[in-house]
């Protein structure tokens, strides 16, 4: 099960996303993505639906817990180590201190456990970030998780989907499902000079197929 702390932080990663540093007015097109406007989002404000993310075809067997060392987009030519990410004073999810490398969520499942395994990285910070091309993932498209015990489980990509930071889908992209899954995260949309960030929220969702070692 998600910890209630991995909700709790879902409340505020939104506003304490990637900085924009130097970064671009607006970041790279999202060209195969859902975007929440003007409408809440679904779950923005009304409780989960376990597996409300697309489930996978066949769920591939659960894995214990590890810690995630590496991370390996192939489709968009990610492969980064990873950080831990911890919450800070005020609740809100910790964020990679520099563009480079990604980092998970460690108060949540690691990648291959059940639920949803958190990892987000900046989509630019002085430049491009690891998660630059993350618009460019589309469904079908796997990643490839290393953890500490050497197993390489793969995930493959159902949904990528975009949402305003003011109603992001807490529960919906953070609640309990009843199969291993794993949360991409970086911020997308418009940069708003006045706050410092991004307005805009991309999340890709991937289902666990070959917990492989």
């Amino acid at each position: 099960m998600v910890a209630v702390a991995a909700l709790f932080a879902a409340v505020t990663i939104g506003a304490t996303g990637c900085s924009g540093q130097k970064s671009a007015a607006v970041a790279p097109a999202v060209s195969a993505t859902t975007r929440t406007g003007s409408s809440p989002a679904p779950g923005a404000t009304s409780a989960a639906v376990p597996g409300a993310a697309s489930a996978p075809d066949v769920k591939a067997a659960q894995l214990a817990r590890s810690t995630p060392v590496r991370l390996q987009i192939a489709s968009i030519g990610v492969d980064s180590t990873l950080m831990s990410l911890g919450l800070r004073s005020d609740g809100s999810m910790e964020v990679p201190a520099g563009g480079f490398p990604a980092g998970w969520y460690s108060g949540g499942p690691t990648p291959g456990q059940l639920g949803p395994a958190v990892i987000a990285g900046h989509v630019d910070m002085n430049g491009p970030g690891v998660f630059y091309r993350l618009h460019d993932v589309k469904a079908g498209d796997q990643v490839t998780v290393t953890r500490a015990d050497g197993s390489k489980p793969v995930f493959r990509v159902t949904r990528v989907a975009q949402f305003l930071k003011n109603q992001f889908p807490t529960k919906l992209v953070y609640g309990n499902i009843d199969h291993a899954g794993l949360r991409l995260i970086t911020c997308g949309g418009t940069f708003n000079n006045q706050t410092g960030h991004y307005e805009d929220n991309l999340v890709v969702f991937a289902d666990l197929i070959t917990p492989a070692r």
